[in-house]
């Protein structure tokens, strides 16, 4: 009977390991692999034979080197050879390495990930241990839902930004643009509207960001809301590849939170240096420029990441995409800033010269525009805006003839009020990140206009007029 029991346990025994060992060789990423070896070694990519007929472009590969496996991504393929740029720097590369087809790259996002910093690839990089893999893997490619099957966007919410809340209000689901020159305060803006508490959720894409500043925008502005974020870094040292896919690697850690039915902030500091990693990676490729040294690909890219914002499909979340544009050299016309700037739904310009007279946020309220604002202003407040508008306009298209005396009081009613109110409508709007965001800017402006008028109320006079 003994020997029966022992017979039946190694039996059971082997039963079990047969089943473990088929439920592992099931796994896709056991199953048998087209491979190749390297060619050539350039700056930037290398080639690989024999792969040709077996990836497709954007797909991934495995470099197998004496260091250990790492990753590239196919950026040209033709008859013979594929080209491939590989996703570290400094990856040690021979002749005649063993490259493996990987397919696409995939992330699993997790409701465990908030409170996370982690790098392009989908690893923690916070020091606070390893993270669980969700059960849906999802590409870094996927593409924007069906135009006809997104629910419409229609609810304002507050940023608690008084500058934005009044001039250019924002809704659950609106792409907006940050347009400014290197130094102008886009970070720091974009630090102050993390902390908005109208979202679920909160993912953070730092693209090409200094090194030193990422754990002061994590553990200072962040803050308490960290525990709702995920923050993706690519850091400006890293390579090409890895701050291309770091705001890929975001939208669609996005898009997971979305699809469960969250209201997101999806924040992307810069897409400049995304389109700038880009133009990097299909210059090694050997595309040609074709707009200031920017190839074509650049064009196409950008429309398939931000349309991957806004709302879902009935039923579901939505993702509020804030987009920092970094304007090079000041020049609000740059392709990027111009092609980016039709594909949103509005725009906030950060004025420099407002930077230099101590105006913080220096947003420049005639230039700044939501095509969404109508959904989240009453009637009253349009037509205080517009008013408001109105006087700002009067009073900065008068600043010379007033500085050289040529204006004398009384000549103009509406620049009369002009010159009485705007001041105080430029205090009003400066604000730190230090303070607290505002519950109701409108009150605030209100009570700041009716304090230096002394009598009345002047929010109910603009708006009048």
């Amino acid at each position: 009977m003994m020997e029966a029991a022992i017979l039946d346990a190694v039996n059971g025994g082997k039963l079990a390991q047969l089943a473990g060992l088929s439920a592992r060789y099931a796994d896709p990423a056991f199953s048998v692999a087209h491979g190749g070896h390297v060619r050539t070694i350039a700056a930037g990519h290398y080639t690989v034979a024999g792969l040709s007929k077996h990836v497709r472009l954007g797909e991934f590969v495995a470099h197998r080197s004496a260091t250990g496996i790492h990753l590239g991504e196919v950026v040209r393929v033709e008859p013979d050879i594929i080209y491939v740029c590989p996703i570290e720097p400094g990856e040690p590369i021979g002749i005649g390495d063993t490259v493996i087809r990987k397919g696409a790259f995939r992330v699993a996002p997790d409701d465990s990930w908030c409170g996370r910093t982690i790098n392009s690839l989908g690893e923690p990089i916070d020091g606070k241990g390893p993270i669980v893999r969700g059960l849906h893997p999802r590409s870094i490619a996927n593409t924007a839902p069906p135009s006809m099957t997104r629910s419409r966007v229609e609810k304002g919410f507050r940023t608690g930004v008084r500058a934005i809340d009044i001039f250019s209000p924002l809704c659950l689901g609106q792409r907006l643009g940050i347009f400014a020159g290197s130094g102008v305060g886009k970070s720091t803006l974009l630090s102050m509207l993390a902390r908005a508490d109208a979202f679920d959720k909160v993912v953070i894409a730092l693209v090409g960001e200094r090194g030193r500043e990422v754990r002061e925008f994590i553990e200072d502005t962040l803050g308490e809301n960290m525990s709702k974020s995920i923050a993706i870094v690519a850091t400006s040292d890293e390579s090409p590849m890895l701050r291309k896919m770091a705001p890929l690697v975001a939208i669609t850690i996005a898009e997971h939170f979305r699809d469960q039915g969250d209201n997101v902030l999806f924040i992307a500091d810069s897409v400049t240096r995304f389109a700038h990693a880009i133009r990097e990676v299909a210059v090694a490729a050997g595309e040609p420029p074709i707009a200031r040294g920017y190839p074509a690909s650049v064009f196409t890219e950008l429309p398939r990441l931000l349309e991957r914002a806004g709302p879902g499909v009935e039923g579901a979340g939505t993702i509020t995409a804030i987009i920092s544009i970094l304007v090079d050299g000041d020049n609000h016309n740059d392709p990027i800033a111009d092609s980016t700037r039709g594909i949103l739904d509005g725009h906030i310009v950060l004025d420099r010269s407002l930077a230099e007279e101590g105006r913080y946020p220096p947003i420049n309220p005639l230039a700044s525009i939501s095509r969404l604002a109508r959904k989240a202003w009453t009637e009253d407040q349009e037509k205080l805006v517009s008013r408001l508008k109105s006087l700002v306009h009067r009073y900065e298209e008068t600043r010379d003839l007033r500085l050289i005396g040529g204006y004398r009081a009384g000549s103009d009613p509406d620049l009369d009020m002009a010159i009485k109110q705007v001041p105080v409508i430029y205090e009003v709007l400066k604000q730190t990140p230090a303070e607290k965001p505002t519950l109701d800017a409108y009150a605030d402006l209100a009570n700041a206009l009716r304090a230096a008028a002394g009598q009345g109320n002047p929010q109910t006079a603009i708006a009048r007029r």
